[in-house]
């Protein structure tokens, strides 16, 4: 037997007893098994294992019923579109030839309604109602079993149509969607009793024609504009934001407004106002050079009226009092809920009065302005639902100088921007002016303001220089809505405002020559129309209340 050592020699053979064998050094334990080594699962993990499985097996068995049921709903829902494409509707000649109205129309010489006998629930009628053609958008749409109801809308009104029959299953009838442009020709209906509909009345199609689809799906009006849209969204989509309810009530409110500023200038006696139209295309500013917004005039340099105050004040000597409804520009790069790029401006002028004439001039135009948009029964709806609190306010407004706005903010522990307590010659912070125009909850004029914080042009109250004869009016929930002050009648005293200003009066000739050609007094002010309709609509910011706002990063769509 070979020597499995490798060794050379006799082998010695030793046989061990069991003593021996105790005695010998023990074999080596086992290993202990490792950390990592997999352990026997318990039963709780077993069954948990099996529910998660028996789950997802559900799940994926629901998915793939749901899958099934989809694609049998698309197909029949194929199916029947390819059917519907062979309905034709044709349009009963036999019936009365239809009058062609807008929705509002309530004339009932022009619109007469079939009336519904109320004790028989809807089953019995009197006469027959006019047999009108309407055309519009489908601002609402609902079906129910045999029927649709389209609300159609057309600026003016609102009318509830209702189809039936043959109507509701035509192609055009079942993919029809919110904003397309439909004419539908029917007989007016008194609503039934306990029933809804807009003015209380409804029309039975007979016959429609489709004018312009709208998109469904992803690019439907209430996918592109739903409920959780972040405000970029909106502002981006603001062509398609403007048919909705709200902003479109704020923009017949604010057509209702400029309408009632203007009937209010013509009313105005002995003094009425004529309207006139300065240019936006200026070299001169108003308001300081930091806010202009600079252009190239074929080489010359030019700017976006700020203001147009002082073209107004060159027409007073042969027109009379002036106003006019101007855009105008401020480059402030500001994002507050009350500031905008360009804003649409009422300004007025008017000769030979005193600063308190001007403020009772005022009064009187605001509540003026707000008795004739709220005496529009069209409007006052509006506004209620816009702003149910809304109350307007009488006269007259509460007067405060600033020298007392000082002390009042002061006594009620309202501090200026860098946190200390408000002292004689401070610009009054938005904050802070909202704050105390809020607590105080009514219209206020807060004039007299220091010198330092006015523009160059307004007069100085003659009882203390220190302040000019300047006034802000404020708005609860607003702020500023009007800005105004008597102007610097003697020449002198004005070329004194250029130096204090550091502005050059060469560009102001046409300014300055007032002073020289028969000077008077005379005062002016300028409104925010956005901010006025911010406060009466109750809109949060006065981005609501413009078609198209433009802001500091925004000048879209």
């Amino acid at each position: 037997m070979a020597d499995p050592s490798g060794l050379s020699g006799p082998v010695e053979q030793v046989h061990l007893t069991s003593a021996a064998a105790t005695d010998a050094a023990p074999a080596p334990a086992p290993a202990p098994a490792s950390a990592d080594a997999a352990k026997e699962p318990t039963k709780t993990a077993l069954k948990k294992a099996a529910k998660a499985k028996e789950q997802a097996e559900r799940k994926a068995a629901k998915e793939k019923e749901l899958a099934a049921q989809k694609a049998k709903e698309d197909e029949l829902r194929h199916a029947a579109l390819e059917e519907a494409k062979r309905v034709v509707l044709v349009e009963e000649t036999s019936l009365p030839p239809a009058v062609k109205i807008i929705t509002g129309e309530k004339d009932p010489a022009i619109v007469k309604l079939r009336k519904i006998d109320a004790q028989t629930d809807g089953h019995r009628t009197e006469g027959r109602g006019t047999r009108v053609e309407v055309s519009g958008w489908v601002h609402r749409l609902r079906s129910q079993k045999e029927f649709m109801f389209i609300t159609l809308q057309d600026g003016y009104g609102e009318l509830q149509c209702v189809l039936s029959g043959q109507l509701t299953k035509t192609y055009d009838a079942m993919t029809l969607t919110r904003e397309t442009t439909m004419t539908v020709y029917g007989e007016m209906w008194e609503v039934p009793a306990k029933q809804h509909a807009p003015d209380a009345r409804e029309l039975h199609v007979d016959f429609y024609r489709i004018l312009g689809k709208a998109p469904g799906d992803k690019r439907a009006l209430s996918t592109v504009l739903a409920p959780d849209a972040d405000p970029q969204t909106l502002y981006n989509h603001r062509h398609l934001a403007l048919r909705g309810d709200t902003l479109s009530s704020v923009m017949k409110v604010r057509a209702a407004v400029l309408d009632a500023f203007r009937q209010t200038y013509r009313d105005v006696r002995p003094r009425r106002l004529t309207e006139v139209d300065p240019p936006a295309l200026v070299q001169t500013s108003v308001e300081g050079g930091s806010t202009l917004f600079e252009l190239n005039y074929f080489g010359e340099k030019s700017y976006l009226t700020q203001s147009s105050q002082l073209y107004l004040e060159t027409l007073l000597s042969r027109n009379g009092d002036v106003f006019c409804v101007q855009k105008s520009f401020r480059a402030e790069k500001s994002l507050t809920r009350r500031h905008l790029s360009e804003y649409t401006h009422i300004e007025a002028e008017l000769a030979f009065l005193t600063f308190d004439d001007l403020l009772s001039h005022l009064e009187f135009v605001m509540t003026r302005v707000l008795e004739l948009a709220l005496a529009d029964p069209s409007i006052a709806p509006l506004v209620r639902t816009l702003n149910p609190d809304f109350k307007a306010p009488t006269r007259p407004f509460l007067r405060m100088r600033y020298a007392d706005a000082i002390g009042w903010l002061n006594e009620h522990d309202i501090v200026n921007e860098e946190g200390k307590p408000h002292a004689f010659g401070d610009d009054i912070a938005e904050a802070a002016e909202r704050k105390m125009t809020d607590i105080i909850n009514r219209p206020i004029f807060l004039t007299h303001f220091p010198v330092t914080l006015k523009a160059f042009y307004m007069a100085k109250d003659r009882q203390d220089p220190r302040t000019t004869e300047s006034v802000d009016c404020l708005m609860p929930g607003v702020g500023e809505i009007v800005g105004g002050s008597m102007r610097i009648t003697d020449y002198d005293e004005l070329m004194a405002a250029f130096a204090r200003e550091k502005l050059d009066p060469a560009p102001y000739y046409w300014y300055t020559d007032q002073r020289e050609y028969g000077t008077c007094p005379h005062g002016g002010y300028g409104l925010g129309l956005e901010r006025f309709l911010a406060w009466l609509c109750g809109r949060y910011t006065v981005r609501e209340c413009i078609a198209y706002p433009r802001w500091t990063g925004r000048c879209k769509p």
